[in-house]
């Protein structure tokens, strides 16, 4: 009775700073992400106050919300959108995983962490925050700009990559050999491409098996689905959170939208117990260490994001100005780069501390290159190619002109 009661009053206590939290971050216009991520580091080992009665079930709540996360963004997309996005922007999602995970995984290779934490930290640096983007996006009043489309089909291409990219490094982290991390890709990839075609061909059928008039039997149904697949998933090495999001893709039209409407502020209390776990076991003292390659590596990849998205928005034929609003807005990282790094603490401990020092500068920079990259770069333009300036007109001549074609 006694760690009952100790369990519940430190994860009321917890859930009640988070909401002041959030509280906080939504008065100044803020991601709550970076607070989430310092009450973890507040309440974890060597910490101000750690936690031990509630531990483990913040440890399953943080499982689930990493679930939630990935099952939300599924239903943000149909799988015919998908299928759009990867014929029209490949290119642009190739660019972006070569100049963003690069950066990653040689930082990775010369702290001496070998390939395994290599393709992990290119993971941290590749993907960007599609919470922290969204959330910009419409705080900026940005949705219907020409370069919008382009942002967000770069994070479509880099969510739908995760379902490709976690199998593997699972695979790795897991120690399996090549035959048989051959056969986990595989099976995810022939997962993916089975859901895609299901969803394609019979999604409104999927959609009505799932539907209830009942709010409660529909988030009931769509919760314990996406549990189940995503236990399943994570049994055969495909990773639990491409399960959710596969659910997610399969579920289309009013079934979607009601789901995602259930289902939010669940994940919000569960994705923001996530971000504390990942605090919890990150030791503030291991932070300092780190710092300066975190700071080496968010100022290259802030630039390389940069770059990313003027390239994808020239390639669509968006003006100078939007490419660089579009490039400025890619740089948060936040709730993936996090999902990768948890992954990978057990192999390498130490990209536990860096990845978090990371997200948290970048996750500040986000919403301020998102708004000055575009002004930042017209002055610097200004100031390297002034503009000439207007001359004066001539004067009229006072002088007598000979009349021409007169005859005289």
């Amino acid at each position: 009775m006694h760690e009952t009661t100790a369990m519940l009053i430190e994860l009321g206590a917890i859930i009640l700073v988070l909401g002041l939290l959030g509280r906080l971050a939504g008065r100044v216009g803020f991601s709550p992400i970076p607070l989430y991520l310092l009450a973890g580091l507040a309440f974890g080992q060597g910490g101000i106050l750690p936690l031990q009665a509630s531990e483990e079930f913040v440890a399953t709540g943080a499982e689930i919300g990493v679930i939630l996360l990935l099952l939300l963004l599924g239903l943000e997309y149909s799988a015919s959108e998908l299928v759009t996005s990867l014929k029209t922007q490949y290119p642009s999602g190739a660019v972006d995983l070569v100049l963003n995970a690069t950066p990653g995984a040689v930082m990775a290779l010369l702290l001496g962490w070998g390939p395994v934490a290599a393709v992990a930290l290119a993971g941290v640096t590749w993907i960007s925050s599609s919470g922290v983007i969204a959330k910009v996006l419409g705080d900026l009043r940005r949705l219907g700009n020409r370069e919008t489309p382009v942002v967000l089909g770069v994070l479509v291409l880099e969510d739908l990559s995760m379902a490709v990219y976690l199998p593997i490094l699972t695979a790795l982290l897991a120690g399996v050999s090549l035959a048989g991390g051959t056969v986990t890709l595989l099976i995810a990839l022939g997962t993916v491409g089975a859901v895609l075609y299901l969803a394609l061909r019979h999604g409104r059928l999927i959609s009505r098996a799932v539907s209830s008039d009942s709010a409660e039997m529909l988030l009931l149904v769509v919760f314990g689905l996406t549990l189940v697949v995503a236990g399943i998933a994570q049994h055969l090495q495909v990773s639990a959170a491409v399960g959710a999001f596969l659910v997610g893709i399969a579920l289309s039209g009013e079934v979607a939208e009601g789901a995602g409407v259930l289902l939010t502020p669940l994940r919000d209390l569960f994705a923001a117990v996530f971000f504390v776990f990942f605090g919890l076991h990150t030791d503030p003292a291991d932070i300092p260490p780190v710092l300066l390659p975190a700071l080496a590596l968010a100022t290259v990849t802030a630039l390389t994001k940069i770059a990313t998205g003027y390239w994808a928005a020239r390639r669509a034929g968006i003006s100078a100005k939007g490419r660089w609003r579009a490039g400025g807005t890619l740089v948060a990282r936040g709730e993936f780069s996090i999902v990768i790094a948890g992954l990978a603490v057990g192999t390498e401990p130490r990209i536990g501390p860096l990845a978090t020092a990371y997200v948290l500068i970048l996750v500040v920079l986000g919403p301020i290159t998102a708004r000055w990259t575009e002004p930042a770069a017209r002055h610097l333009t200004n100031r390297l190619h002034p503009a000439p300036r207007p001359t004066s007109p001539t004067p009229p001549t006072t002088e007598p002109t000979e009349a021409v074609g007169t005859g005289r």
